[in-house]
């Protein structure tokens, strides 16, 4: 589809990182856009910002892990705009998670599949029925990682498995459509091809109480500013990929109808081939060689 002034689109996790630069982008572009966020102070100034720059915006807090938020949000919507064109599914959180996976809090587990894995799928059954009887061309994004979507990250294990889950649930999205011969198409986005300067590192500061840990941590939360350090004081190149480049390949993306958002790296795809070489040659994931060494 090509994204026209006047359609609308929906991101949650907008409020910052890449869901706010998704949302000024099509902001840009002429589209209405719906911000929906957990972080209610931030949602505001991300509106305000967007406002003054002469934007039709609409926000709303949203807790994705919720199914009665993310219904209540397309009701919102749909009685506000009356369609909705592009849905971002966007909304993610690393679990903060310790030590080996048998070690884990079934808290981290649990959350971390709230918002990764139920937000999307919620995201999917509010609007997807709407979008397809609307008739409009229409666009699916989901956010996923190469941590996970592409390969295992087994320093961050929960974190991963929510991502693979994601690009698995998107193709099963993109069959569907195109068995219904529907007019909305889908995507999966791999954030990058570098690091990102995102909130997803301080995740915690949004971790409602029912999914609170049932232990202490054994050690503090590490912030983005931290882990940047020690890789530098190890002698580490450490890029970063500005949330602008991400929301200009999905932009760019949805006009071509293209289902993997999946930036050109020589590491990503090393780690592609490596994996598949691996299944298709049934032997071990050498590929994780590095992790087991630590």
């Amino acid at each position: 589809m090509r994204l026209r002034a006047g359609q609308v689109a929906v991101v949650t996790g907008a409020a910052s990182g890449i869901g706010l630069a998704m949302a000024r982008r099509f902001a840009a572009d002429g589209l209405k856009v719906v911000l929906a966020d957990v972080e209610e102070g931030a949602l505001g100034k991300a509106a305000s910002g967007l406002r003054q720059g002469g934007a039709d915006v609409h926000a709303r807090v949203v807790d994705v892990g919720e199914r009665a938020d993310v219904v209540a949000l397309a009701e919102d919507v749909y009685g506000r705009y009356g369609a909705v064109h592009v849905l971002c599914n966007n909304a993610g959180v690393g679990s903060g998670a310790e030590g080996r996976m048998w070690e884990h809090d079934p808290n981290d587990w649990k959350w971390a599949f709230a918002v990764n894995v139920w937000g999307v799928f919620h995201g999917i059954q509010a609007f997807v029925p709407r979008m397809i009887a609307g008739g409009e061309p229409g666009h699916v994004v989901n956010t996923s990682s190469g941590d996970g979507g592409i390969a295992p990250l087994p320093t961050a294990s929960v974190y991963a498995v929510t991502k693979a889950a994601v690009v698995t649930m998107t193709e099963s999205l993109y069959a569907h459509l195109k068995a219904e011969h529907a007019r909305v198409g889908a995507s999966v986005l791999f954030p990058g091809p570098h690091m990102l300067r995102t909130g997803l590192w301080e995740s915690h500061r949004n971790r409602p109480s029912r999914y609170a840990k049932q232990r202490p941590r054994r050690t503090p939360y590490r912030g983005l500013d931290q882990w940047e350090a020690a890789m530098r004081e190890a002698g580490r190149e450490v890029r970063f990929t500005p949330v602008e480049e991400v929301a200009d390949l999905v932009a760019d993306g949805i006009g071509a109808d293209r289902f993997w958002l999946l930036p050109e790296s020589e590491h990503s795809d090393r780690q592609i081939r490596a994996r598949a070489r691996s299944m298709l040659d049934r032997a071990d994931p050498s590929y994780l060689a590095h992790f087991i060494l630590d």
